[in-house]
């Protein structure tokens, strides 16, 4: 795709998933990758794994909590020491919350607004130095379809999303000055661990995954007629994070095999 020898990504939520298939993808194009998660022991495991995958790519990893903002400031003060300034930033952690707004209280309201704002703003806070030092720095935030055409059973998620979404537009604005882009993507629905734990508490325990994800994706009105890839919402990360996007900021890009109706 691209030679990024030299440069420095950020991936938060790293440890699994799109965040995974993110981190590996931009060792695969000659970056060095700081990696954050919250279960030490799955970070060291993937790290070692990553290290023996890439001996010559420098990886540093940190357990970090993203909604603490002291734990990320000391997160960007270690990547820093450890790899250089930063120019790629992908916000990458969060998970969905299933609720209506009857059975929504104001403490799931007020956790789910801090998990997609916070997730966004603290890491975004804590590396804005590094990527205000860089010709070609970039921000990208994994948001969900959510954000543009919400269900009424993730209601405080829906909301939420459409906040970050907005975000994205009014960061993209105000740092362009600065020579900072900020862009986000839509995802549908992707193969995650989410979806794996509600294969395994399916009813019908005969059914297999590719069977059961086939069915999942016919009820949702996938076109493309199965779930994506964690690789394929990699890509479109790592296309908005880097100079192949260069001329692209405030936008979003739509990783959701069709299912979107907000076009």
């Amino acid at each position: 795709m691209i030679n990024l020898e030299g440069k420095v990504a950020v991936v938060t939520g790293g440890s699994s998933g799109i965040g995974l298939a993110t981190v590996t993808l931009l060792l695969e194009q000659g970056a060095d990758v700081a990696l954050c998660g919250r279960d030490t022991g799955r970070l060291e495991t993937v790290v070692n794994r990553l290290k023996t995958q890439f001996p010559s790519r420098r990886i540093f990893s940190q357990a970090c909590d993203v909604l603490d903002g002291e734990q990320v400031r000391q997160f960007a003060a270690a990547v820093r020491a450890a790899l250089g300034p930063v120019s790629m930033l992908v916000n990458n952690a969060g998970q969905a919350r299933l609720s209506t707004f009857a059975d929504t209280d104001d403490q799931a309201w007020e956790d789910e607004l801090k998990l997609k704002f916070f997730s966004v703003i603290n890491p975004t806070r804590a590396f804005m130095p590094d990527l205000e030092a860089q010709p070609d720095a970039a921000i990208v935030c994994v948001n969900s379809l959510l954000a543009a055409q919400p269900e009424p059973h993730m209601v405080a998620t829906s909301a939420a999303r459409a906040g970050i979404m907005n975000l994205v537009r009014s960061m993209a604005t105000e740092f362009a000055p600065k020579g900072i882009r900020v862009n986000g993507i839509l995802l549908g629905l992707v193969d995650s661990g989410q979806w794996r734990r509600r294969f395994e508490a399916r009813e019908d325990t005969s059914e297999d995954w590719d069977s059961w994800s086939l069915n999942l994706a016919r009820r949702k009105h996938i076109q493309l007629g199965r779930l994506g890839r964690p690789e394929e919402a990699a890509r479109a990360i790592v296309f908005l994070a880097t100079p192949l996007s260069s001329y692209t900021t405030g936008s979003h890009i739509d990783v959701s095999g069709g299912v979107s109706r907000h076009a």
